[in-house]
């Protein structure tokens, strides 16, 4: 028997680390918010303070628990008051690498989408921007971190600060020099089993797996920043799609139609860009550390890595906007068992932050 050696997952600040860790390209920074050990430390309490949420019972931390790959282990996020949201927790590693943020790219840069979720009803629930403000302007450690992080004074606090020092906290999460990195862009041929590297021949030719999870010659993000109708949740659309899509080419729109919080869900990048073709489209995820990050898909509806292959062999669910790339594959149970050994290699080896 092959025994695949996961490492345990941790977090590195980049302000930590000379260069890329293995298998990862340099991260884009905004010219305008430059990492600083003082922002990101403000980033990382901002993140963990529950007080931003209506309740004072949930924080950024609440669903993205470093334990779980920035994850929550749930089927769906869970906000304040018991209330579940519509979709799964996305992870964060890595997230600095994304051109798009949400699993339908509703934001198009982490420092637009750091507040999003405290300002959403079921999340953490609040409704304007100066009851953020004024939890940071009453606490006298804040004020010294937010003089210190921005030169700014209780007078001249924004969210738009708040926003700065989120998104640099979270360019630290970052996961790489896995087994497969070791293996891939190390030339270490020992960090994979044969199982394991039988599965990254299949991930790359007949599983097709690497038509949106990419790889390139010297990095590998395992995801493209484009967004595909894998067939997923497809069926909660079943009932209405066909009247949707010809109300939506006579020039109607989806409001004029009813649907449930499921089927708006299902809508996807639709919802976004309101283009047809983009109904049940969604953000291609990264699958670095993807043994740490169950349940899969966007609703959560997928229990296991092997449930997550069984479902693509079996060419997803059929749907009239299913994309080409999703087919049956015929994969043999061995094959199946290959690359669940692969994607467990993904989990990064990292020191703490």
């Amino acid at each position: 028997m092959n025994i695949l050696v996961v490492s345990v997952l941790c977090a590195i600040s980049v302000a930590a680390i000379a260069d890329p860790l293995l298998g990862l390209p340099a991260m884009p920074i905004p010219a305008d918010n430059r990492q600083n050990p003082e922002k990101i430390a403000l980033g990382k309490k901002l993140f963990h303070d529950s007080r931003f949420s209506q309740t004072r019972s949930v924080s950024c931390a609440s669903c993205h628990q470093s334990s779980k790959a920035f994850t929550d282990g749930l089927e769906k996020a869970m906000g304040i008051k018991g209330g579940v949201g519509v979709r799964n927790t996305p992870t964060l590693l890595n997230v600095g690498f994304f051109e798009q943020l949400f699993l339908d790219g509703r934001e198009s840069s982490l420092e637009e989408q750091a507040l999003k979720p405290i300002l959403n009803r079921i999340e953490h629930g609040f409704s304007d921007l100066k009851s953020i403000v004024k939890i940071i302007t009453t606490d006298a450690d804040y004020l010294t971190q937010f003089k210190k992080a921005f030169g700014v004074d209780k007078a001249t606090i924004s969210t738009l600060h708040m926003e700065k020092a989120i998104a640099s906290y979270e360019r630290t999460l970052i996961s790489g020099n896995s087994s497969f990195d070791q293996y891939y862009f190390g030339r270490d041929k020992s960090q994979l089993s044969p199982s394991a590297a039988r599965g990254l021949r299949l991930f790359r030719r007949k599983g097709n797996c690497a038509n949106c999870h990419e790889i390139s010659w010297d990095n590998a993000l395992f995801m493209d920043n484009k967004f595909y109708n894998i067939g997923v949740a497809s069926q909660a659309l079943a009932p209405i799609i066909e009247t949707f899509v010809k109300a939506l080419k006579h020039g109607s729109n989806d409001e004029s139609i009813v649907l449930t919080d499921a089927q708006k869900s299902a809508l996807g990048r639709f919802q976004v860009t309101g283009v047809i073709s983009d109904v049940g489209k969604f953000k291609t995820p990264t699958l670095r550390d993807i043994a740490l990050t169950a349940p899969y898909m966007h609703d959560g509806s997928v229990k296991t890595l092997a449930g997550v292959v069984e479902y693509y062999d079996q060419g997803g669910h059929a749907n009239p906007f299913l994309d080409a790339a999703i087919f049956p594959l015929h994969l043999t149970d061995q094959e199946k068992k290959d690359l669940v050994a692969f994607m467990q290699a993904l989990t990064g080896a990292q020191v703490n932050e």
